[in-house]
């Protein structure tokens, strides 16, 4: 007689191509041990399958949950992007306009410093948000595709906070989309991780253009974006 040896897979592909195999012989089912996922002890074939589906089950509800938080968390700065906006359309003053800006954002989004430093408009004074900026400021945010963020408070433009963050968003400001720069708007947080590597910009991004397109007012002979 000759010996005929069985692999794993000559068995897991025997079972695929009998999918009534259990049903013919439930006893099997019934009594077969396998290894359990998170001990040392056996339980059956049935008791793993449950625990399987708990698992999955788990999986399951924390991505719920995650997507639950994120979408909480996308309404709130939603809802506070729209009170923003509020404040920009309704500023009659064109002079006042860099003043919601900034001072807007740190309201509506709990920042602990916030500047902003705007140049190349024709109705912008050469005094507060208009005060001179180096060419290597101008240089570096025109080198600026999209915002900033993480750890980095070398920058230049950091000297304009009221004091050093913990973690930094830079986000240049354009009348065009793809012209050159005519400001930086400089987000400062206390807290390491406000403003990572990791973070999508989409929303700053957004930020930067509605800026943007209110200071149009600033620069009324200017094309609109």
């Amino acid at each position: 007689m000759t010996d005929t040896a069985f692999t794993a897979q000559d068995i897991a592909t025997f079972l695929q191509e009998n999918p009534g195999f259990f049903d013919e012989h439930a006893e099997v089912f019934a009594t077969l041990q396998v290894p359990h996922p998170h001990g040392s002890r056996a339980i059956s074939l049935g008791e793993r399958q449950i625990l399987t589906l708990r698992e999955r089950t788990r999986e399951l509800e924390w991505r719920l949950n995650e997507l639950v938080r994120n979408a909480t968390a996308n309404e709130t700065i939603g809802s506070h992007v729209a009170k923003w906006c509020c404040r920009l359309l309704s500023e009659c003053d064109p002079q006042l306009v860099p003043g919601e800006i900034a001072l807007g954002l740190a309201e509506q989004f709990e920042l602990n410093h916030v500047a902003l430093r705007l140049w190349n408009l024709s109705e912008l004074p050469d005094q507060g948000y208009g005060e001179p900026v180096s060419e290597d400021v101008r240089t570096f945010t025109d080198s600026l595709k999209t915002p900033y963020v993480g750890a980095d408070t070398a920058f230049e433009a950091v000297a304009w906070l009221d004091a050093k963050p913990k973690s930094l968003a830079l986000v240049p400001l354009r009348l065009e989309a793809d012209g050159a720069a005519v400001g930086l708007l400089v987000l400062g947080s206390d807290d390491p991780e406000r403003f990572t590597p990791e973070m999508g910009t989409t929303f700053l991004e957004s930020v930067g253009q509605l800026a943007s397109a209110a200071l149009h007012r600033l620069n009324p002979a200017s094309p609109k974006a």
